[in-house]
C-alpha cells in the first residue's frame, strides 16, 4: 500500500501531543516544531500532488480491510490539490502568527493548530462519508479552540455561537449517516456510489432525504444561505490569524459537496440526479448578495473581510452546483484564488489594526508604514473583488462563463457582476478611509497616560510579519501568470472526479497499489 498517503493526517496527529505534553512551557521548541512540521506536511503534499498527477486514484487501506469493510484513504487529484491548498495556506498562516506573537497569547496555539491541520486533511483524504464526520469533529474541535484563543468577552460570544451552529450541523450529519446506512447498508463513498444507482427510483425515498440531509450539512459548512449567519461573527472576532486559517474551512464544506454529491448522488444517478443543483443555486446567489450587502454596509474592518468571504462562497458554489465537469473547472480554480485572497486580507488587517488600535473604519492619523500598509490591502482587496490582473478576475471569468445555461445566465451573472461592483465599492470606501484620509489628519495632542497608541501606530512591521501576506499576495499573481497550466490540471482534476466508474474500481478494486 501507498503509506505516504495517509502522512498528511499522521504528522499533526503525532506533533500535537508531543508539542501539548512536552513543549507546553517552551514556545520556543514549541515554535521550532510546530513550523518544522508545517513545512514537512508542506513537502509531502507537494509529494502526493505529483503522484496524483499522473491520472491513478490510489488508495490506504486501514489495517488492511478492504473497501468497504474497512477504513481506507484517498488521493486523487483533487484530494491533492486540497491537501496541498490546507498545507500551503498553513504554513504561511503559521508564519505570520510566530512572526506577530499571536501563538504566544494562548498556552496551547500549535496543538490546536496541529490537531486543526489533522482534521482538514482527514476530511479530504478519506473515502468513507462516516469519517467524514470523525474529522469534521476533529476540526471544529481544534478550531473551536483557536476561536477564542488569548479570549475575550466579544470572542467567547463568537465562538458559542460557532459551536452551537456546529453541534447542529453535526446532529443532522449523523441523522444523515443513519437514514443512508439504512437505506444503502454501506457509508463507503465508492461502494455509495456503485449501489445508490441500482436502487429502482420508487424505493429511493430515504437516499433522497439523505442526500438532502448531507447537503444542508455541507451548506452549514460552506456557510451558505440560510445557515450563513455564523461565519461573520466567528470570522471577525477570532484571531486574525486563525481567521486567516479559517479561510480553508468553509472550502472543507465545498470539497464535501463536490465530493459526495458527485459520486453518490450526482449526474445519471436515479432519484437523486439534479436534486443538490436545484436547492444549491438560488441558495449560492442569496449569498452572493448577503456578502455584497454586508461589505458595502460593514463599518468595521474585519466583519467588512468576513462578509467578503461569504460572497465569494456563494460565487463558488454557484459554479458547484451545476455539477458539470466544466463549471467544476471554474469552481476549483476559484476555490484556490478565493482562499488565498481571503487568508491574505486577514493577514494585511492583523498589521493595520494591532497598529490602529481599532478596526473600526473611521479615519485617525496615519500609523507607521501606512503607504506600504495601503498598497498591501488594495492589492488583495482587487484579488478577492475580481479585478485585473489578480487571479480574481480570471476566476470570476471562468464562472461566468461555466454559467450560461437558459434559466441560469440572468440570475448568476447579475449576481456575480453586482456583487463584485459592491465588493469593489465597500473595499474602496475602507481603504480610502483607513489610508488616504488618515495622512490629512494630524496626531492629536497626548496626555502622559496616552502613549501607548502611538507607540503601537509608530511600531514598524518586520520582514518577517510582512513576508506571510506577501507570499500569499504572490500566490494570486503567480495564480494568474500561470493560469493556463492551473486550468488544465483543475480540468483534468474535474474529468477525474466525475469518472465514477474509474474512482469504484480503484477504491472497491482487489489490487494492491504500489
Amino acid at each position: 500500500m501507498m503509506h505516504w498517503i495517509v502522512l498528511p493526517i499522521v504528522l499533526p496527529a503525532m506533533v500535537a501531543p508531543l508539542i501539548g505534553f512536552v513543549m507546553r512551557n517552551d514556545i520556543t521548541m514549541a515554535r521550532i516544531t510546530s513550523l518544522v512540521s508545517t513545512a514537512l506536511l508542506l513537502c509531502i503534499a507537494i509529494g502526493l500532488t505529483a503522484m496524483a498527477a499522473q491520472g491513478e486514484t490510489l488508495t490506504y487501506r486501514l489495517g488492511d480491510w478492504p473497501a468497504p469493510f474497512g477504513i481506507v484513504m484517498v488521493l486523487d487529484r483533487l484530494s491533492a490539490l486540497m491537501v496541498l491548498l490546507t498545507a500551503s495556506l498553513a504554513l504561511i498562516v503559521l508564519i505570520h502568527a510566530i512572526a506577530t506573537g499571536w501563538d504566544a497569547r494562548g498556552r496551547h496555539f500549535h496543538v490546536l493548530f496541529q490537531f486543526q491541520l489533522m482534521g482538514i486533511c482527514g476530511a479530504f483524504l478519506t473515502g468513507d462519508v462516516f469519517n467524514l464526520f470523525v474529522f469534521f469533529e476533529v476540526l471544529l474541535i481544534a478550531s473551536y479552540g483557536l476561536m477564542i484563543h488569548a479570549g475575550g468577552r466579544a470572542r467567547m460570544r463568537a465562538g458559542l455561537q460557532y459551536v452551537v451552529m456546529n453541534l447542529a450541523g453535526s446532529t443532522l450529519f449523523l441523522f444523515a449517516l443513519g437514514t443512508l446506512y439504512a437505506s444503502t447498508g454501506t457509508l463507503n463513498i465508492a461502494d455509495l456510489a456503485a449501489k445508490i444507482p441500482t436502487i429502482p427510483p420508487d424505493d429511493a425515498a430515504l437516499v433522497r432525504v439523505a442526500a438532502m440531509l448531507l447537503m444542508i450539512v455541507f451548506a452549514v459548512k460552506a456557510a451558505v444561505f440560510p445557515v450563513q449567519f455564523w461565519l461573520p461573527a466567528t470570522y471577525s472576532n477570532a484571531p486574525a490569524p486563525v481567521a486567516a486559517l479559517f479561510a480553508i474551512m468553509t472550502k472543507v464544506g465545498a470539497y464535501a459537496i463536490l465530493r459526495v454529491h458527485t459520486l453518490a448522488f450526482g449526474p445519471g444517478v436515479p432519484g437523486t440526479e439534479g436534486m443538490a443543483g436545484t436547492w444549491l443555486f438560488p441558495a449560492a446567489i442569496v449569498t452572493i448578495a448577503i456578502g455584497a450587502f454586508g461589505v458595502i454596509g460593514a463599518r468595521r474592518l474585519m466583519p467588512l473581510i468576513a462578509f467578503s468571504v461569504v460572497g465569494s462562497m456563494g460565487t463558488l458554489l454557484a459554479a458547484v452546483a451545476v455539477f458539470s465537469p466544466t463549471a467544476t473547472t471554474a469552481a476549483l480554480y476559484y476555490m484556490v484564488h478565493s482562499t488565498f485572497a481571503a487568508a491574505c486580507l486577514f493577514l494585511i488587517a492583523d498589521l493595520v489594526v494591532t497598529r490602529r488600535q481599532s478596526d473600526t473604519l473611521d479615519p485617525i492619523p496615519a500609523t507607521v508604514q501606512n503607504g506600504l500598509f495601503a498598497a498591501l490591502f488594495f492589492a488583495a482587496a482587487i484579488g478577492m473583488a475580481g479585478m485585473p490582473p489578480l487571479s480574481g478576475f480570471l476566476g470570476k471569468l471562468l464562472v461566468l462563463d461555466a454559467l450560461r445555461a437558459p434559466g441560469m445566465i440572468g440570475w448568476a451573472w447579475t449576481a456575480i457582476l453586482l456583487g463584485s461592483l459592491l465588493t469593489i465599492v465597500g473595499f474602496a470606501r475602507a481603504g480610502s478611509n483607513l489610508f488616504w484620509k488618515s495622512t490629512t489628519l494630524s496626531e492629536p495632542a497626548l496626555d502622559p497616560g496616552e502613549q501607548r497608541g502611538d507607540a503601537a501606530r509608530s511600531r514598524t512591521a518586520t520582514a518577517a510579519q510582512l513576508a506571510p501576506a506577501m507570499a500569499a499576495l504572490a500566490v494570486l499573481a503567480g495564480l494568474a501568470a500561470f493560469a493556463g497550466p492551473a486550468a488544465a490540471y483543475f480540468e483534468d482534476t474535474s474529468t477525474q472526479l466525475f469518472d465514477r466508474s474509474g474512482y469504484v474500481a480503484a477504491v472497491l478494486g482487489t489490487g494492491e497499489e504500489d
